[in-house]
Parts: C-alpha cells; sequence; structure tokens
C-alpha cells in the first residue's frame, strides 16, 4: 500500500471542508489588518518583580516551571530584555544525544573572552569544549572511577562558572535535560557560585510523576530553590490581549470569557488565536467565531500554504522543533531551494519563527498538532526516511536514530542504536541516561531471550545507582520469571533486582532476590558482593545472627577467591558492620584498620557510604560519641564528592544521633521535613518515619498522643509488610513506651512483640528498650518478678558485649525489681 505524502494528507484536512471553529461561517470579505511579530507582553507583574529582586541578589537558583504553552520562555525573554550585564543562556533538545552539560556547554561556548583565571581542575572540560581549549588549564588524565569522573566534572562546569561570574546563567526546557545537567544543579544548590545567577525553565511534572530535574533538585536544602509556578493567565490579561491584538478599546466581557473558556488561559493558545481571529477578519465578537482549540487555528494558518509546502512542513514536524533543512531535502528527494521556499512560506503564515539561527516551530504545541495532523502510516514512513539519511551523519546521532526508528516500528535498528547510546552514556559515566535507552528496548515484542538478557544486565547496572529503579524492577522480575534464562543472566540480574529492591524499601524481599541468585552467580567477586549484602543484619526479618555471620565468612572465602581488592574491601566494612551490631570490640579495630587504608581512601564514596552505616550502628550499640566522629567523616566526605545521593542519610543518621544525645530542641520538625525529603530516596524512608514517630511519642502531650500514635502504628504496618527489623523494632518499643501509662496491657504486648523479633534476630542490644517497658509494666502492676525472664534473657544476651545503651538499661531494670521486690 502506498504510503500518503503529508502535503497530500494536510491538503485533504485543510481543504476537504472541516469546520475549524464550533459555529458557523464568517466573512472573509472583512479582515482586520495582518499582524507582524509578537504580540505585546501582558500580565505577571508580581513575576517579573519576584524574579528581578531574585536576580539582582546573586548567588541564587530559580525554577520557572509551567505546563507547555503557559509563557515561562517568553516570561525569561521579557525579564531579561530589561536587566543590563552579561548572561549566558542554553536550551535541551527534545532527543538529545547523550552528551553531558550539553545545554550549559552551548550556553558558554562564546563566553572565551569573558573568562578570568581557572582553577585547575576545569582543564576536565577541554575535552568538551574544544572552541576554549587555548583558555583551559590542560585535561587531567582520567580516573578510574567514573563517579569520580563525574563528580570532577561537576566542579569543572563550577569553576569556569565561577570564571564568568556576574553573570545570569539560563537554561530553559529542563524537563529534556541530560541527567549530568541535572546533578550540575543540584551540585550548585549546595554549592553556590558567589556572583552567579541560574534561572531555569521546565515543565510541570505529571500528576504522581517527576522529571530527572525535580528530582535533583529535590535533593538539595529547601533553602536553596526558588521554584516559581506559572498558571494561567487572569482574565483582565487576556482582555488586553484582545484589545491589543484586534484592536478594540474595550473587549465585551463575552469574548474574554469565551477566550479562557476555550483556550484555558495558557499565553501561547491565547496569542494564537487571537492573531487568527485578526487575521481572518470577521465578526470577532461572535461566540461562534472563536477557535475552540489549538488545532482549528493551525488549520487555518495551514490554509494559504501549497501541496509542496505542506508536504515539507509535515516533515518537519517529524523530524523535531528546529528542523534541519538538508535532512529533510535528503529525506524528501527534494533540493535546499524547495525546502527552504516551503518553510519560508510557514514562517510567512505564522506556522514557525525566525530565531536568528534558523526556522523552527513557534513551539512544540504547535509542532505537535501538525504531526498529529497526519495518519500514522505517512508518520511512520517520514520516521524511517529521516533514520535512513541520519545513518550517514558522522559521529551518528543514535539518539536521533533509536527516536525515529521507535516511532517508525523498525525495531531491530531500534534495538541496535539505543544499546549504542546507552553504551555511549555509560561510557560518559550517565547511568541515568543509559537506563532511559535500554528499559525502551525492554517493550519490543519478539526480542530474542540472549538479546533481552543482555541488554536487561546492562539496565540493571545502569540502574541500580540511578534514579530508573522503580521503572526497571518489573522488568527484571519478568525476565527472572522465564525458566528459560540462563543461570549466569540469572544470578546476575537476581542481585541486582534485589539490590534495587533493598534500595526501594523492600527489605525482605530484595534480600530474599539476592539469597535465591546467589547460587547462580558463576564469579567469586559477585559472590562475595552479594554475601557482603546478606551478612547485614539490620536490614530484614527471619534471619538470625547466625546467618549473618555465616554469610560473612562465606563472603570473605569468596573475595579471597577472586583476588579483587574491591571485593575484599567490600567485605571487610560488611564484617565491621556486623560486628559492631553484635557488640563485638574487635569492630573498631577494624574500622581503624580499614580508616587508615589507602584501598578505603581511593573510593571516597566508598568511604562515605562505610561510615554512614558505622555510624548508625554505633547508635544501635549506644556508642554515641563514637557514631558522632563517623558521621563527621562521612558527612564530609559526601560534601567533598558531591554524593547528593546520600544526603538523606545523613541527615537521617545526623538527626538519630541528636535523639540518643538528648538534643531534643527543633527535632519533629527537622525529621519532619526530612521524612518529605526522603521520599527520593525510599530506602532511608522507614527510618526516618520511625525516628519521626518516636520523638513525636516521646514528646506527645494531651491532644498530640493520638498523632504519635497513629505515626507508630504506620511504621509498625509498613515495617512489617516491608520485612524491615531496625524499623519495626524501633516502632513497637516505642509504641509499648506511649502506650505505658494509658493502656499497660497493650504497652507489654507490643514490647513482647518487638522482644521476639530481637529473639528471631538474636542481636540483644536491640531489646533494651522493650524490656524496660516490660520491667516498668510489671512493677507498676506490682509483679515485678513477671520482669524477670525479660531481664534475665537480656543479661545473657548481651554478657560480654560492647553495648553501653543496654548495659544502662539492664542495671535500671535490675534496680527496678530490686526496689519492689527485695531479696
Amino acid at each position: 500500500m502506498a504510503v500518503p505524502h503529508p502535503g497530500d494528507v494536510l491538503a485533504r484536512v485543510v481543504d476537504g471542508g472541516e469546520n475549524t471553529t464550533q459555529g458557523g461561517g464568517v466573512s472573509a470579505d472583512i479582515r482586520l489588518p495582518r499582524l507582524r511579530g509578537p504580540v505585546e507582553f501582558v500580565g505577571r507583574t508580581a513575576e517579573l518583580s519576584a524574579l528581578r529582586r531574585l536576580l539582582d541578589a546573586p548567588p541564587c537558583l530559580i525554577l520557572l516551571e509551567g505546563e507547555a504553552g503557559i509563557g515561562k520562555s517568553r516570561l525569561v525573554t521579557q525579564l531579561l530584555a530589561g536587566m543590563p550585564g552579561h548572561r549566558l543562556i542554553g536550551d535541551c533538545d527534545d532527543v538529545p544525544e547523550p552528551f553531558p552539560l550539553g545545554a550549559l556547554l552551548d550556553a558558554i561556548r562564546g563566553s572565551a573572552d569573558r573568562l578570568g583565571p581557572l582553577n585547575p581542575v576545569a582543564g576536565a572540560l577541554a575535552p568538551l569544549l574544544p572552541e576554549l581549549a587555548d583558555r583551559l588549564p590542560a585535561a587531567p588524565p582520567p580516573l578510574a572511577d567514573p563517579a569520580a569522573e563525574r563528580h570532577r566534572l561537576l566542579r569543572a562546569a563550577t569553576a569556569v562558572l565561577a570564571a564568568l561570574t556576574p553573570t545570569v546563567l539560563v537554561l530553559e526546557d529542563l524537563h529534556w535535560a541530560d541527567p549530568v545537567t541535572c546533578e550540575l544543579l543540584s551540585y550548585l544548590g549546595t554549592h553556590p557560585v558567589d556572583g552567579l545567577s541560574v534561572l531555569l525553565t521546565a515543565r510541570t511534572p505529571p500528576p504522581g510523576g517527576s522529571t530527572p530535574v525535580h528530582d535533583a533538585l529535590a535533593r538539595t536544602p529547601p533553602w536553596a530553590v526558588t521554584r516559581m509556578p506559572l498558571g494561567p493567565l487572569e482574565a483582565d490579561d487576556v482582555r488586553r490581549m484582545a484589545a491589543q491584538t484586534l484592536r478594540l478599546d474595550d473587549p465585551p466581557p463575552q469574548l474574554t470569557a469565551t477566550l479562557l473558556d476555550r483556550t484555558a488561559g495558557i499565553p501561547f493558545v491565547v496569542e494564537e488565536v487571537l492573531r487568527t481571529l485578526a487575521e481572518r477578519g470577521g465578526d470577532p465578537l461572535a461566540d461562534d467565531s472563536v477557535p475552540f482549540l489549538l488545532r482549528d487555528v493551525l488549520l487555518w494558518r495551514l490554509r494559504p500554504l501549497d501541496d509542496a509546502a505542506r508536504e515539507v512542513l509535515g516533515a518537519a514536524a517529524v523530524l523535531g522543533l528546529a528542523p534541519d533543512q538538508g535532512v529533510l531535502a535528503a529525506a524528501l528527494n527534494l533540493g535546499r531551494t524547495p525546502v527552504a521556499a516551503a518553510l519560508t512560506a510557514a514562517h510567512r503564515a505564522g506556522l514557525m519563527h525566525d530565531t536568528g539561527q534558523g526556522l523552527r516551530f513557534r513551539h512544540d504545541l504547535a509542532r505537535q498538532v501538525v504531526y498529529d495532523l497526519m495518519p500514522r502510516e505517512t508518520r511512520e514512513w517520514l520516521h524511517l526516511r529521516i533514520a535512513r539519511v541520519l545513518e550517514h551523519h558522522l559521529p551518528k546521532p543514535v539518539a536521533q536514530l533509536a527516536h525515529h526508528y521507535r516511532l517508525a516500528g523498525s525495531w531491530t535498528d531500534f534495538v541496535r542504536n539505543s544499546e549504542a547510546a546507552a553504551d555511549l552514556a555509560t561510557g560518559r559515566g550517565d547511568d541515568a541516561t543509559a537506563a532511559r535507552f535500554l528499559l525502551h528496548t525492554m517493550d519490543v515484542p519478539e526480542l530474542p531471550r540472549p538479546v533481552r538478557a543482555r541488554l536487561a544486565n546492562k539496565l540493571a547496572r545502569a540502574a541500580i545507582d540511578g534514579l530508573s529503579q522503580a521503572d526497571a524492577i518489573p522488568v527484571l522480575e519478568r525476565l527472572l520469571a522465564d525458566r528459560g534464562l540462563p543461570p549466569g543472566a540469572r544470578g546476575e540480574l537476581g542481585l541486582m533486582l534485589g539490590r534495587m529492591l533493598r534500595q526501594q524499601g523492600e527489605a525482605l524481599r530484595g534480600y530474599a532476590e539476592i539469597e535465591r541468585a546467589v547460587p547462580y552467580l558463576r564469579a567469586p567477586r559477585r559472590r562475595a558482593q552479594a554475601l557482603a549484602v546478606l551478612a547485614a543484619p539490620d536490614t530484614v526479618v527471619g534471619r538470625h545472627v547466625d546467618e549473618h555471620l555465616a554469610r560473612c565468612a562465606e563472603a570473605e572465602a569468596a573475595a579471597a577467591a577472586s583476588g579483587d581488592p574491591a571485593a575484599d574491601l567490600a567485605v571487610r566494612i560488611a564484617r565491621a558492620s556486623l560486628l559492631l551490631e553484635l557488640g563485638d570490640p574487635a569492630a573498631w579495630a577494624i574500622i581503624a584498620e580499614l580508616s587508615a587504608s589507602t584501598e578505603l581512601a581511593d573510593r571516597p564514596r566508598e568511604h562515605a557510604r562505610a561510615c554512614l552505616n558505622w555510624a548508625q550502628g554505633a547508635l544501635h550499640a549506644g556508642h554515641v560519641s563514637q557514631a558522632a566522629a563517623l558521621l563527621a567523616t562521612g558527612r564530609e566526605l559526601v560534601a567533598e564528592t558531591a554524593y547528593e545521593r546520600l544526603s538523606p542519610l545523613v541527615e537521617a543518621t545526623e538527626l538519630s544521633l541528636d535523639r540518643a544525645a538528648g538534643r531534643w530542641d527543633g527535632l519533629a520538625d527537622r525529621l519532619t521535613r526530612l521524612v518529605a525529603a526522603a521520599e527520593r530516596m525510599p530506602v532511608t524512608l522507614l527510618d526516618a518515619r520511625a525516628e519521626l514517630a518516636t520523638v513525636l511519642a516521646r514528646t506527645a502531650e494531651g491532644c498530640e498522643v493520638a498523632a504519635a500514635e497513629r505515626a507508630l502504628r504506620g511504621v509498625v504496618a509498613d515495617a512489617r509488610r516491608a520485612g524491615a527489623i531496625w524499623p519495626l523494632v524501633q516502632a513497637l518499643s516505642a509504641l509499648a513506651r506511649l502506650m505505658l501509662r494509658r493502656r499497660p496491657d497493650e504497652a507489654a504486648g507490643h514490647a513482647a512483640d518487638a522482644l521476639a523479633l530481637v529473639r528471631e534476630k538474636g542481636i540483644w542490644a536491640w531489646a533494651a528498650e522493650a524490656v524496660e517497658v516490660l520491667t516498668e509494666a510489671a512493677v507498676a502492676a506490682g509483679e515485678p518478678a513477671r520482669a524477670a525472664p525479660a531481664v534475665a534473657e537480656l543479661a545473657a544476651g548481651i554478657h560480654g558485649r560492647d553495648a553501653p545503651a543496654a548495659r544502662a538499661v539492664l542495671r535500671r531494670c535490675r534496680d527496678l525489681i530490686s526496689d519492689r521486690h527485695p531479696t
């Protein structure tokens, strides 16, 4: 079947008698003067004033957000037109190649003459900015750790921006930003540059969703980012636009109300509707003369174009917002002259505008309407034609090729280019972009099993430390349900699925997946890493500490067999964490040895994670001062390496330390903010909620008690579902404490539940508060002997252990019993 050309299709749609309004015809003989140039800017007075104040007081980081067409870019243009000084401006592409910091590099390329003295680290940008090679320091040698390499790139970008201050950096359409750009913005939020004002625009995420830039900014302190949402225009602004465009002194309320109703107050749509009314003439006050949708407006604008121009315009809509004339000419087998003439005609019709660097669609909404007017078969044909042309470009634009092949339904070509784009992103340390490309390949029908397993393995590796875990988890679960999956792939995918589940807060499911994966892991290095995870006792219910010790011993044997220093280091860190929880003094010797080692010093992010884990273990055992020292080191390493993903864990540990040290002032408010931020890092969420509920329970008075009880019961329910033992024991013990004076029998029941969990785990230092509540309940009931078995279990469990907090509780319990039950 012949595929219709876009020009033929658009001609039938435009000229085939479709009524472009909701009412009857309008006289074409009465025409208002045709407009030239954009409608004068109206409204947004408060936003302009607020933005000027912020930009006048750098450093600042501002996110201007709203739906498509709401006027973000127009507001930025109006803002900058009235401000003196230097500015750097970059735009994100809708189909970007996997190239880090693309929009930022575009913004600073032409600023060589403004560069001041540069920090040597700025040389890391030299390979990405050949235009500034003579102004930048020499590129440093590459680093072995991709995370460290990326951190150095962020520092380099920050150094170059500092050398360009004072300036305003404007980055537009950040909903399309590459992950490294998003990471840089998060870094600037916590490391502001003197004299630098950063203004970002992005579309508002869909309800319940997010975008990488919103996720990145959510990891910054609450004060770091000023968020300015833009809403629809008010009625008075629409009335002013109508008066200006239609040259009416006082547009009637009916017209303003109709415009608001039919455009939702979206400025771009209002402007396009009004321009069409002015061009079309007739009675602009008649209700039926107002187009109902942007589609109607663009159908009107398409009418003056001939078939050839419509054909080119349709192909341009498939190619993108700023179509390349050479690609269009090759795809349509036309010369450049007719393509340029067609786009010029579209410009005259108000469908495109001249940016000074070529013609582009006036807005992505306009491009999308033209795209949607063509039938699916025509679009697929054009995507395929464009992809075939792009195949001959060097270097190959693999991201664009993947995009066009996917929409053409050419699945083999799509998978080939998506994998190439993912490999390119991985090579640049951009795991999040790699995961995005690989996720799309998982939806390809009839993908051969070996290919699907290979791509899934790459996906898991890319997603394990990124923000794509929630999307990757169901993909891996479906693959592991396939009984024909090769054993090696089953082990690797199971390990990575288990790690992702744990990071998503699914403690027991993640632990079980890793347990199932271990027998299939062939490489000793991978077995050692998996077994080291299984050695951690403070995450999962249903496993006794003896099992964790056995797993740790197996991990040590596998690490020795592997000869891999990284595997050996991971196992030694896990051994120290396990011994800390057990109250074994040998833990401190391992920690001291590792802290002084070059192996850990050369891996600062691993060092940061280790210190934070050790600080938590020290708190569980009651070593407050040691926990504070470990936390301080971990916090410093997180800041030095810009390891923003660990920031919630740093804050959670800090707040747990404050509670343990009795620093209660403002603690509940700080924990409340942490819980809100921890939504982005589920692995810390339950622990943060348990801490908050515990603090609320300890400080609650009057009606606040009921709220604290609800918070604790919520943590208990969610921790039981997830199989997360530490927040479960903590919340049950705190709930028992809260109920002690109101419902002592219920308090004893909760304490007994906590004690049963500790008994099942075998780490008795965790039982201290539960035993204390049982003792106080028994003493209050005049039956102190009833608490004796629990106190004896605690004494036996911590005998010979380094557990100062539990020992203090044990002494108090014995004193309570002896006071009421003298021998």
